[in-house]
């Protein structure tokens, strides 16, 4: 193997970790199906986009049935959070989100829950099958609810 050749392998072996690198944090990237953990009803689709660096999600659509109110706001936000009265529909709820190399997660954010108001600390990472693990916690109590890729609904 002359010099040149083992140069150029060398290249494309950096070109391929690095494309794979800029692959892998962006994988969450699109539109995911979220599912209610007790009646296992679809309950909205939450897109997931980067700002800068990091991450970010926000409500695009909800499921609701006739009794439900169509357009509802984020009534019990709390009053110093900007969302506060803001309608639920195109609400970011997953802000400040860092792709990790080392655990091949999405971490240091928060997730807001516009049904209760309360906002908590939040991991992200995907499942071997596809789907998105999103996990809230507050110090060692969290709940991790398991989210579906549209395209894998449709």
């Amino acid at each position: 193997m002359n010099a040149k050749s083992a140069f150029s392998g060398q290249i494309l072996v950096v070109m391929l970790l690095l494309l794979t690198f800029s692959v892998n944090g962006q994988q969450i990237v699109g539109q995911w199906k979220t599912i209610d953990d007790e009646t296992k009803k679809e309950r909205s689709i939450v897109e997931i986009y980067k700002v800068g660096d990091r991450y970010a999600g926000k409500i695009i659509k909800l499921q609701r049935s006739l009794e439900d109110d169509p357009d509802p706001v984020c009534n019990s936000c709390d009053p110093d959070d900007a969302r506060y009265l803001q309608k639920i529909i195109g609400m970011k709820i997953i802000q400040d989100m860092t792709f990790d190399r080392s655990s091949n997660e999405y971490v240091d954010g928060t997730i807001l829950d516009p049904e209760s108001g309360s906002e908590y600390q939040c991991k992200l990472w995907l499942s071997d099958e596809g789907t998105l693990k999103v996990r809230g916690y507050i110090a060692f109590f969290y709940r991790t609810q398991t989210w579906l890729p549209v395209s894998m609904t449709n």
